[in-house]
């Protein structure tokens, strides 16, 4: 792991420890804080000219904050005469405003993209992304890891043999007949409505049959557990037995713990993309680490390796 560098900003440095124990090599030296005017200050302190270079930092809460943390991370390595950059962005922020959805809305998944790359980004690597078109809004490669094998892997030790998988609404299908596949369980799709802009949706109704059936609930990311809620409310009113629900990023907004320890849902398996932690633990709550497979597309992306073989 000659000439391999990995930083971290101060969203995630725990998962950024995890990584480079995994690739055994030390974290890179860094300072990243706030003056007391609020702007952010970036030094690296160590020598990266002509390093191949990696910066972790999940655009996650407080993401604005962050997300200029990267920014100016990224801008310093590329100062310092990085070879390369790589933005290793775990969860992608602002990725639900991926289209134009309603008149005179931005596309700020677009934006970010636009920021990324003029910082100096080289290359971004990130996983399940909340729309696969984002990666078309990058003119620099993008590599985009699932965590469904992992979460699949460790649902298959439950041993169910009576499972349903329950896509949460019409645009996860494919990801959730995917998990399907792996878990070689039939697929059933919530159709719901949103009907705000304040997270508020109203499920309509459970297309195929899991009366009797335990149902796994799967989702990209779930924020502040009110869709997750509602599915289970009208899961439970079709006669399902027990239900489980499994997603890649705890955003775990406000009240969302609450909400599942006091929902009909069994357990909630997630990644650590994003920290989990802050009062927010909870019995029901799963965390699986998603280090390893960064490490290992880390690793891949340095040496020249291909990263799809990771999945195959």
């Amino acid at each position: 792991m000659e000439e391999l560098k990995v930083f971290t900003g101060n969203a995630h440095p725990k998962l950024a420890q995890e990584v480079v124990e995994y690739l055994g090599i030390p974290l890179g030296k860094s300072e990243v804080f706030q003056f007391t005017n609020e702007n952010i200050f970036v030094r690296i302190l160590e020598n990266v000219r002509a390093w191949d270079t990696f910066v972790i930092q999940p655009i996650c809460s407080p993401v604005n904050t962050n997300l200029v943390e990267l920014l100016i991370m990224i801008d310093a390595l590329k100062r310092a005469s990085a070879e390369r950059i790589t933005a290793v962005i775990p969860y992608y922020g602002y990725g639900r405003s991926d289209k134009k959805d309603q008149p005179r809305v931005p596309i700020t998944a677009r934006l970010i993209a636009d920021l990324l790359t003029v910082a100096g980004a080289n290359r971004v690597l990130t996983v399940d992304l909340h729309a696969a078109q984002i990666q078309g809004f990058f003119s620099i490669p993008v590599d985009e890891l699932t965590a469904l094998n992992l979460l699949a892997n460790y649902i298959k030790g439950w041993g169910v043999d009576d499972l349903v998988v329950v896509a949460t609404d019409i645009g996860i299908t494919k990801r959730a007949r995917d998990m399907a596949e792996k878990l070689n369980a039939p697929l059933a799709i919530m159709e719901k409505r949103r009907i705000s802009n304040d997270d508020h949706t109203e499920t309509l109704n459970v297309i195929g049959e899991v009366a009797g059936m335990t149902a796994l609930t799967v989702d990209d990311e779930i924020d502040t557990a009110g869709s997750l809620v509602a599915v289970a409310r009208t899961l439970m009113e079709h006669g399902v037995k027990e239900l489980y629900s499994c997603c890649t990023h705890p955003i775990f907004s406000g009240p969302a713990i609450q909400k599942i320890d006091s929902s009909p849902v069994k357990k909630v398996v997630v990644t650590n993309t994003v920290p989990v932690n802050g009062g927010k633990e909870s019995e029901k709550i799963s965390v699986l680490s998603i280090a390893p497979l960064l490490g290992e597309a880390i690793h891949r992306i340095h040496t020249g390796q291909s990263i799809g073989a990771m999945f195959e």
